[in-house]
């Protein structure tokens, strides 16, 4: 059997007596379009960060790819494509420069053709060499999603990629990122929005308190939940 795009295997995540993460369990097929589902503070960034390397959990065992995301970090840091929730960049660079740097960080030379097609798809080729400082909110989101594309990474995890952006906005990053997975590529989508993953993952996991409370098809999901049961605020 293809070893998963990403395997979770009961991780737990403790800061201090907070358990941020209680024993979570999941594998995410290749080429999946996969939904994280549940209320801000559930622990869906919690787990994103441990999968993208960035905090260590306290137990339990992570791999992207079939790389274990600590004692083959570069391996797995290599496969994945994260797009985070905040906008973090430096002012001082063009978006064409940013990009670049980025593909740096993977020892990535001579990418300018792969750059322009990224930043044809996501609308940026007018901004290429405008400093970042000088985008608006969401202009600088869909520079993140680029950056996150820089390396062509198997897998991509989108952290709440819609919060606060514009409908426009939203519907491109929506057509592009499906067309990603038409590709091939496998698509974590993390949202505390149920229209979103309903409209764009095959399957979901709901996560609440730290926990999977619920990992199913989509639409087994929603027919489980229909009455309106379903309430994530």
């Amino acid at each position: 059997a293809m070893t998963p795009a990403i395997e979770v295997r009961c991780v737990a995540k403790r800061y201090g007596d907070f358990e941020a993460l209680r024993g979570v369990s999941l594998s995410i097929g290749r080429g999946e379009f996969f939904g994280l589902l549940g209320p801000n503070g559930a622990g869906k960034t919690t787990l994103i960060s441990i999968v993208a390397g960035l905090a260590r959990a306290s137990s339990g065992e992570v791999a992207v790819m079939g790389h274990d995301v600590v004692r083959e970090f570069r391996a797995a840091r290599r496969a994945l494509g994260v797009v985070p929730q905040e906008l973090v960049f430096d002012p001082f660079f063009t978006v064409r420069e940013t990009l670049r740097i980025s593909s740096g960080y993977y020892g990535i030379r001579g990418n300018d053709d792969w750059i322009d097609e990224i930043l044809a798809n996501l609308d940026l080729s007018s901004k290429a060499d405008v400093n970042m400082r000088a985008l608006s909110g969401g202009m600088k989101r869909r520079v993140l999603v680029a950056q996150a594309l820089v390396h062509r990474p198997p897998v991509i995890v989108l952290d709440e990629p819609t919060a606060g952006v514009d409908v426009e906005l939203r519907q491109a990053l929506w057509q592009f990122v499906r067309r990603l997975n038409r590709d091939g590529h496998t698509i974590v989508l993390t949202t505390h929005y149920l229209e979103e993953a309903q409209e764009l993952c095959d399957r979901i996991a709901m996560l609440k308190q730290g926990t999977v409370v619920a990992l199913d098809r989509t639409q087994s999901l929603l027919r489980r939940f229909a009455g309106g049961r379903l309430q994530l605020r």
